[in-house]
């Protein structure tokens, strides 16, 4: 069973909603800069999201405040208005900083005055991010929050997919969020892999990657429930695949055996072939490994003619929110019929097998496949099609 993708919604620093989003892409903006949401001594440029305040009573919570923008962009989209207590509807997401490390400032004071405002701390209880955004939605059907590094959103919308072919939903809010975070920041330029350039995915000359902040979340629908409501399906989420590699806890397998294997399962459960995909959102970091590992699967599963790209030279790196953002956008390119040129990328070393593509591409094709890799020797991918 697939199911209908009947609305979808995304915020990054490209564009406060989609439509902002894909102006961005097609016009090569990259809205980089340095860290203005907290103090740092870090000069890493990240992609932030601007002109974007959290509402007073979510203050502090801002992954939640962007799951929600997209989440209503998305009901928008889908031609539906909360209350969902009238569906059987579930909430998936994934994240990595989510609401989680907003108590940071709670351990700082009690740390440097031997007490603290327990405010942050309260913030923390209410972090779970589907928990909050069912409550907000009066969703009554189960909510699960992904928390699988990078792969986080693709993982979260694959198992919304899962419920609706187990009848537990007939609905499934699903993707994915998280914000610039100090934590996330230091950690990643304690590793070497944080870019002082703007990030260039698959080029000879990359440096490393970019973080940056946003959401992207798509409505998943029986096709019974969608048609019930009058709806005609367009978009379908076809099939997930998933596989560790079980190598490295930041590297990817060196032959991409995790990758690979969970590419062919989300092919397997959409019943296509290769040839059958017309292009590949890649998941594209900017890192030595990363590009030249998926590169290579990517050559080695599709041949030399698949057209394949990555957004985050214009999202920056959103790591839980990732996969979710990025299947907006791969849904969409299906809708519109293009793809954007890999920002960032002008020539390949000799370690990356294929080029991705270098301008906007019109497509004509019928399914389309997003991956995520992710620290753990996590991957997850998800195929996307279009009727």
């Amino acid at each position: 069973m697939k199911a209908v993708i009947s609305g979808i919604g995304a915020i990054s620093a490209a564009g406060l909603n989609l439509q902002e989003n894909l102006f961005s892409m097609k016009n090569g903006k990259r809205n980089a800069g340095p860290v203005s949401l907290f103090s740092t001594d870090l000069t890493y440029p990240v992609f932030e999201v601007k002109n974007f305040s959290e509402k007073t009573e979510m203050e502090g919570m801002r992954t939640f405040c962007l799951a929600v923008a997209a989440a209503k962009e998305a009901l928008k989209d889908a031609d539906l208005l909360p209350p969902l207590s009238g569906f059987k509807a579930g909430v998936c997401l994934g994240t990595t900083v989510a609401s989680q490390l907003n108590d940071i400032d709670f351990y700082s004071a009690f740390r440097k005055y031997g007490k603290a405002d327990l405010k942050p701390v309260e913030r923390f209880l209410l972090g779970n991010l589907s928990k909050a955004l069912a409550y907000l939605l009066k969703a009554n059907g189960p909510s699960v929050t992904v928390v699988n590094a990078c792969s986080s959103g693709t993982d979260a919308i694959g198992i919304g997919l899962s419920w609706l072919r187990t009848g537990i939903c007939d609905m499934v809010i699903a993707g994915g969020a998280d914000e610039l975070n100090r934590v996330p920041l230091c950690g990643f330029g304690s590793l070497g892999i944080l870019s002082k350039l703007l990030c260039a995915p698959f080029d000879k000359d990359r440096t490393g990657l970019n973080l940056g902040e946003g959401a992207g979340i798509l409505i998943l629908e029986s096709e019974e429930s969608y048609i019930k409501r009058g709806g005609k399906p367009l978009l379908y989420l076809s099939g997930y695949g998933t596989a560790a590699d079980s190598y490295h806890l930041t590297a990817p397998h060196p032959e991409g055996k995790g990758l690979e294997s969970a590419i062919k399962s989300a092919l397997s459960d959409s019943c296509v072939s290769p040839m059958d995909i017309c292009f590949v959102n890649a998941h594209g970091t900017g890192t030595n490994e990363n590009d030249k590992v998926e590169s290579t699967v990517l050559s080695r599963i599709f041949g030399e003619n698949i057209r394949y790209f990555s957004t985050k030279g214009y999202t920056g790196h959103t790591l839980g929110g990732a996969g979710g953002i990025e299947a907006v956008f791969t849904a969409a390119s299906l809708k519109y019929g293009w793809i954007p040129a890999s920002a960032g990328f002008l020539s390949k070393g000799d370690e990356i097998p294929l080029s991705p593509v270098l301008l906007n591409t019109s497509i004509n094709g019928s399914f389309a496949l997003s991956t995520s890799l992710a620290f753990g020797g996590n991957n997850a991918a998800i195929v996307i099609e279009k009727v």
